[in-house]
């Protein structure tokens, strides 16, 4: 056999590949990407946003299995003949110093990961981080989540020591790649937000009836015209793909998440529209309250759900995972509620603690709310779509020890 293997050409919207993402009723969609506009997006972004020099090693620690993975690990990388880095592992075995071990070892010099990641090491203290060079880092990155500005910061000056930008990026699978992304040297940095939108996307933000809002002002982030790494349908089920993101504001491609955007035109994002609790008539986002709890000292990581309430028609439950060392008590239980009081105010107080082990999350790292709503509920018959789980225990651990017993 001839040991040439020449390409195949294919059409620029011929499929590329399908990859299946959470819906909010569990039954996964299948997101499918097309061959021309994914990959031209895709090797763009990993080169801009990244500012990606030839012979650099760049690891992207994500699944291969996720978008992050399928654009940051393989197709934008060596699209654009980079070096990129594969590692099967976890960040804390052997040790908590494993992931700068590595960058260490093979002279990494971008490094892409997710907010819980940085939070689960940032809980093992400075030590690991300090006990390796990292003199190769040039540019650190986020993926996954909206990351708080205390996990921003001990990622900017602990592990990148004050001198490698943060690239803090948002997009989705539907996305493809990078739709709001500072680019390193040329955006000034403000902790905890995703800044400016990447070249040619358009976002905005609407209210609930799809009004378009001006100047600095939160609302529910929409993109308004489209991009090369757009998804092109839901396979199978195009009305879907148009139902899912295309009903709720016409002719606008609706995200999901909501933002917050400031006087500079930097853009904040809140998380999902539906991580939005009404508390005796005020709305307000999930995300406010667990970054006022993981502010505190002795919290690693915090999640934030509603559950029904008999008088505040939804209560805050919040799931809490302490710092190594930190043993759970009703003192500090209380010391926590007393902490979000005076962090946003009465309106935020948790009406339910849970400390947790840990919280369930994907492979990618991405918390899965819809099954500790569930569980705040009561109601954990049926969870869902569990397959994609990185710790399955941890659910078993949740339901038992769970405060809002109906039995």
């Amino acid at each position: 056999a001839s040991a040439d293997c020449p390409p195949e050409e294919m059409g620029a919207e011929d499929p590329l590949f399908i990859l299946y993402t959470s819906g909010s009723t569990g039954q996964p969609k299948g997101v499918l990407h097309t061959t021309g506009g994914y990959l031209t997006y895709a090797a763009m972004t990993h080169e801009l946003t990244f500012d990606y020099r030839d012979g650099e090693v760049f690891w992207c620690t994500a699944d291969v299995g996720w978008v992050t993975g399928h654009s940051y690990i393989l197709y934008g990388p060596l699209a654009n003949g980079a070096v990129t880095l594969m590692f099967e592992g976890v960040p804390n075995y052997p040790d908590s110093s494993r992931f700068w071990q590595v960058c260490d070892k093979h002279n990494v010099s971008v490094f892409y990961t997710a907010p819980t990641a940085i939070r689960a090491l940032m809980r093992e203290g400075d030590g690991p981080v300090k006990a390796t060079s990292r003199k190769s880092l040039r540019i650190l990155g986020t993926v996954g989540e909206p990351i708080n500005p205390e996990a921003w910061l001990w990622y900017y000056d602990v592990v990148g020591d004050g001198r490698c930008p943060i690239v803090d990026t948002w997009w989705q699978t539907e996305t493809g790649g990078h739709l709001i992304t500072p680019l390193p040297g040329a955006t000034d940095l403000k902790p905890g937000s995703a800044t400016k939108p990447f070249f040619g996307v358009r976002p905005a933000l609407v209210d609930n009836e799809g009004a378009l809002l001006e100047g600095a002002t939160s609302g529910n982030l929409v993109i308004l015209d489209s991009w090369p790494g757009q998804m092109r349908t839901v396979y199978g089920d195009h009305q879907r793909f148009i139902d899912t993101y295309f009903s709720t504001y016409e002719g606008m491609y609706f995200t999901g998440d909501g933002a917050i955007r400031d006087e500079d035109g930097y853009f904040w994002i809140t998380g999902r529209v539906d991580d939005v609790i009404n508390v005796s008539g005020h709305r307000m986002g999930t995300a406010e309250v667990e970054s006022a709890l993981v502010a505190h000292e002795k919290v690693a990581e915090a999640a934030v759900v509603g559950y029904p309430h008999d008088i505040k028609g939804q209560g805050i439950y919040a799931y809490v995972t302490l710092n190594l060392g930190e043993e759970p008590s009703d003192d500090l239980n209380a010391e926590l509620v007393r902490w979000v009081r005076s962090e946003i105010g009465p309106i935020a107080t948790p009406d339910l603690i849970q400390w947790a082990p840990g919280l369930p999350k994907t492979r990618s790292g991405k918390i899965m709310r819809r099954i500790l709503r569930k569980i705040a509920e009561d109601d954990f018959g049926n969870l869902g779509d569990t397959s994609t789980l990185a710790e399955p225990a941890v659910v078993d651990d949740l339901i038992q020890n769970r405060r809002n017993r109906r039995d």
